[in-house]
């Protein structure tokens, strides 16, 4: 259904993959897989429920975490000039939206036509959130596919065509919380789903000093910190689970050999620990960690080649406190 020009409200549909009863499942098969690694581990996407979501976009506005705020500034000093880089685009595919307040921003300086935004997101809140920000913006169609990056890039397909190419916006350095390889592969997949001529947008953190960066991580108002823990508060819930929270502290860790932060939670002291749709029945020694999350952080002379191994080739780079955003052809 595509909405006209005159109407405020987008044209927005949803389609969803979870969580349901195969989402629970999965999240159970994943929790039983990761907890008996060594080290244990959680997968960062399980951080992203509703509360997991609200916290997040509380964090990007803390003073100490400067990534939200400082793309944010880029894209509304740069957002004609990454436009005047592109062909007409007619199709924009954004990875993790968040609130859409960036997409907004970038959307404000497209050329006047229409555009069908998909919005690709795990948690139906950040769909939600950002399919209301894009609401003012009668031009364009919004769809949200509740699904990882991968399936909703397989559900969008190719979209693009002889109305317009196709640019995929993926921000707030999200591919920091893929390993090398992983990330490697997320941007072939990005380049399997473009026609000739699309394009993509790339936001990345760079490499600061430590005390910065740990500041970022473990704020000072316990923001993140709670954050990580409510990942057990989670498992608890929807895993019947028996983690006490206050037995466990929110770590944060800059691991200068790998280029990442590392975000654990840490047992305060022996303890046993049942998660039953998993079937664990795990014992965690005092200091053991849970590893719940990873963030890259990146060289600026890092991103020409990882993008040059997944197919693009850099048009346009811009930078600002710490931070970069690119825009890459495929070729």
């Amino acid at each position: 259904m595509t909405r006209s020009r005159g109407q405020v409200q987008p044209s927005y549909a949803r389609h969803e993959t979870g969580p349901g009863d195969a989402g629970r499942t999965a999240f159970a098969d994943d929790v039983a897989y990761y907890l008996t690694q060594t080290p244990r581990q959680l997968p960062s996407r399980y951080l992203y429920d509703e509360l997991g979501s609200s916290l997040f976009e509380s964090i990007c506005r803390l003073p100490w975490y400067r990534v939200a705020k400082t793309e944010q500034s880029l894209l509304m000093t740069r957002a004609g000039a990454i436009f005047s880089r592109l062909p007409p685009i007619s199709t924009v595919v954004e990875l993790g939206p968040g609130s859409g307040e960036k997409l907004v921003t970038l959307m404000a300086a497209a050329p006047g036509r229409d555009v069908t935004i998909h919005l690709v997101d795990v948690s139906p809140a950040a769909l939600d959130a950002a399919a209301t920000a894009l609401a003012a913006q009668s031009s364009l169609t919004v769809v949200a596919h509740q699904a990882t990056y991968e399936e909703g890039l397989s559900a969008v397909g190719r979209p693009g065509g002889a109305a317009g190419q196709t640019l995929v916006v993926f921000l707030g350095s999200n591919i920091g919380n893929f390993d090398p390889p992983g990330a490697d592969a997320l941007l072939r997949t990005v380049r399997a789903a473009l026609g000739p001529g699309g394009a993509l947008l790339l936001g990345t953190d760079l490499v600061k000093p430590e005390p910065e960066l740990l500041l970022a991580y473990d704020d000072p108002l316990g923001v993140t910190a709670a954050f990580n823990l409510n990942l057990l508060v989670r498992v608890n819930r929807e895993l019947d689970a028996d983690f006490d929270l206050g037995r466990f502290a929110h770590r944060a860790v800059w691991n200068a050999a790998a280029s990442r932060v590392e975000m654990h939670l840490v047992s305060r002291s022996r303890q046993r620990v049942r998660v039953r749709r998993s079937g664990l029945d795990l014992t965690l020694d005092a200091g053991e960690p849970i590893w719940t999350e990873s963030s890259y952080k990146y060289r600026i002379d890092d991103l020409a080649p990882m993008l040059g191994r997944a197919g693009f080739h850099v048009t346009g780079q811009w930078q600002e406190d710490g931070f970069a955003l690119t825009l890459a052809e495929a070729g």
